[in-house]
C-alpha cells in the first residue's frame, strides 16, 4: 500500500510541473501543421499528376 501511495504522491508532483501551452501558442502550432501539411498535398499532387502523364504517354 505504501508503494501506492508513492506513486500517486509522486505522479500529483510530476503533473503540477506540467506546463500547458496558451492558446496563442496552439494556434501557431496549428497554422504550421496545416501550412506544411498543405505543402506536402499540394507538392504530392503535382508529382501524382507528372508520373500519371508521362506514365500515360509511355503506354499510349
Amino acid at each position: 500500500m505504501s508503494k501506492l501511495q508513492s506513486y500517486y504522491t509522486n505522479a500529483k508532483s510530476e503533473l503540477l510541473k506540467v506546463i500547458f501551452p496558451i492558446k496563442e501558442q496552439i494556434r501557431s502550432a496549428y497554422l504550421s501543421v496545416f501550412i506544411v501539411v498543405t505543402v506536402i498535398t499540394l507538392f504530392l499532387a503535382l508529382i501524382d499528376g507528372i508520373m500519371s502523364l508521362s506514365l500515360s504517354s509511355i503506354i499510349n
